[in-house]
């Protein structure tokens, strides 16, 4: 049963993508633009680097006393496009839902466009362009919450890269915000 006055939010990506640290840095930045309930959390087993993981993000703009799993997101975010084809990435999203793409493709490319709102952005060309990678494999954690603003408005860019800066220092933090100001310019967006 879908909860009302709360934003539930599911990352789909792979080991070592960086999923859950986006899940923290979201609820992170929409902290401090002012929800006062925010909860970030990931589900996953022994999974190796490259393996199928989720994490789940809650924003509200009051106490969250909810513990369980998220059955029935509001947004999808998915950090490798490959994983739609082994995940229902649909799976419970609500009527209005709205999916977040890590793809070169078009909103319009996907099926699935027709019933959800669909963005997209090369969040994987980004992390490249910004150098933003851990044993040669592109981190697509913040170009891809660079994204995120276009289509939440609980939460905005100032405080995301506000939350890298928070997470990381130096020549690390610049190249992340950077990688956010990019995703954040070139989102595509169909709805």
């Amino acid at each position: 049963m879908p909860v009302k006055d709360i934003i539930e939010i599911v990352f789909h990506g792979r080991g070592g993508q960086g999923s859950v640290t986006a899940a923290n840095l979201l609820v992170s930045a929409a902290l401090a633009d002012g929800n006062k309930g925010v909860q970030a959390f990931p589900v996953f087993g022994a999974e190796r680097r490259g393996a199928p993981v989720r994490a789940f993000a809650r924003i509200s703009e009051n106490e969250i006393n909810l513990r369980s799993e998220i059955y029935y997101p509001d947004i999808v975010i998915v950090q490798d496009e490959s994983i739609i084809g082994l995940v229902d990435i649909t799976k419970g999203l609500k009527e209005n839902g709205r999916i977040l793409i890590n793809t070169t493709k078009k909103p319009s490319d996907f099926d699935f466009s027709d019933k959800y709102g669909v963005a997209t952005v090369d969040a994987t060309g980004i992390a490249i362009k910004h150098d933003i990678l851990v044993g040669g494999i592109p981190v697509v954690n913040t170009p891809i919450l660079g994204a995120v603003p276009k289509i939440l408005d609980k939460v905005t860019l100032k405080s995301i890269q506000a939350s890298v800066k928070n997470k990381w220092k130096g020549e690390l933090a610049e190249k992340n915000v950077r990688a956010t100001q990019d995703a954040f310019g070139e989102v595509e967006v169909n709805f």
